[in-house]
């Protein structure tokens, strides 16, 4: 793992920051419905870390391999522009997303919890998993969050890359004032 003062440098540069749903964005928990539906559960202090995010200009992503209108809705709620859904192969739905932002692979960061995220963590400028994240996951990052996936570590991430980048304090004045 590298060092934090690494991190938090790796951080400064990120333009558009990608985040994985399933042990990220929630706990990993799926919940089914006798019916069939699944349901998942998001943090809302992950949320509003998004919403001030977008406000600094960091571009927001979803990479998921799982289909979920229930994702669509959240990305929906949070101003979350790009999302993928459905492609195992994360590699081209960052392709996709580079296309569309113009951002290189140094400018993203990602956080993922497993090994099916590694192609991707180990292209991005800034990779970030979850105490919970697979161990080869967790010997390939950057950064490793203190909060747990869906219970505060995307808001972690968030503050840190405002921080990193100087835009922390104008994004929270409003509720300082």
């Amino acid at each position: 793992m590298v060092r934090p003062t690494d991190a938090t440098n790796r951080a400064a540069n990120v333009k558009v920051m990608i985040f994985d749903v399933d042990g990220v964005l929630t706990d990993g928990s799926l919940t089914y419905a006798a019916d069939g539906e699944i349901t998942k559960t998001f943090y809302v202090l992950d949320g509003l870390g998004i919403q001030l995010l977008n406000k600094t200009g960091v571009a927001t992503a979803i990479i998921s391999a799982r289909n979920s209108p229930i994702v669509v809705r959240r990305a929906h709620d949070l101003g979350i522009k790009h999302v993928y859904q459905g492609i195992h192969d994360k590699r081209i739905a960052f392709a996709k997303l580079l296309e569309e932002t113009g951002a290189t692979r140094e400018q993203c960061g990602y956080i993922g919890d497993d090994v099916i995220d590694l192609p991707l963590l180990l292209q991005v400028g800034f990779a970030v998993t979850v105490p919970t994240g697979h161990p080869e996951v967790q010997e390939r990052v950057h950064y490793v969050t203190k909060n747990p996936g869906g219970r505060g570590a995307v808001r972690e991430v968030c503050d840190m890359l405002m921080r990193a980048q100087g835009t922390y304090e104008s994004a929270l004045a409003q509720y300082f004032a």
